[in-house]
């Protein structure tokens, strides 16, 4: 079980640590960052519950929909809204890329316990393509998130569209991937490239984050 553990959560803590270590500043508080991972690790268990009644009561007639567009819409949903009302406001977040760091964290903490869980379902086997694929496109998902959240927070102007790119610019990567992986012997030709793109979009976001920080300092 132990080794299990580790593996599970190895995938997350490398990711994450990348970010962080990326920061080209100042330090962002560490029990901050962990609170938001632990608010995405619990907020795990109500989109599960959620998602499971959805299936049970068979409220959706196309799989498509329901595999795709509501699992990544509850997802990002509840990413979105938690990062809004407990980390948008806080004292702690003080320049643009805190925001990766917190899209990030939240994202991870999900990752996390759904990797965990998952190989506690299917075993070590899987857990290679999940650390690639699942952790990874969500740790990016959430730097996407939390990019357009630091762009809401310090720009002049535009911050209600900043919020709502949010949850539409995450949202529209993570149905592209989800809708990727439905494509039964066909998906491994579309998920490399994709994955590609993902990488090189999310660290186009941290870059301009970085400029953003810059600029901030400059200024001051």
């Amino acid at each position: 079980m132990l080794t299990l553990l580790t593996v599970a959560i190895a995938p997350s803590l490398a990711l994450f640590s990348y970010f962080y270590l990326r920061r080209e500043i100042a330090e962002e508080p560490s029990i901050t960052l962990f609170q938001t991972f632990v608010y995405g690790a619990v907020m795990t268990f109500p989109i599960l519950f959620i998602q499971h009644v959805f299936e049970e009561e068979q409220l959706f007639h196309s799989i498509y929909l329901q595999q795709v567009g509501f699992t990544s819409l509850l997802e990002e949903f509840f990413k979105w809204f938690i990062l809004l009302i407990a980390i948008y406001n806080h004292y702690d977040f003080d320049d643009a890329y805190d925001g990766i760091l917190y899209g990030a964290s939240i994202s991870l903490g999900f990752a996390t316990v759904e990797n965990i869980l998952y190989l506690f379902t299917f075993g070590l086997d899987t857990a290679m393509i999940r650390a690639f694929l699942p952790v990874s496109s969500h740790a990016l998902f959430g730097v996407v998130m939390g990019y357009y959240f630091g762009k809401a927070k310090f720009s002049e102007q535009k911050q209600n569209s900043y919020l709502l790119l949010a949850f539409i610019a995450p949202l529209t990567l993570h149905i592209a991937y989800n809708s990727i992986l439905t494509l039964d012997r066909l998906w491994v030709y579309f998920i490399i490239p994709f994955m590609l793109f993902l990488w090189w979009f999310g660290l186009t976001k941290v870059k301009h984050a970085h400029l953003l920080v810059k600029l901030k300092y400059e200024k001051s």
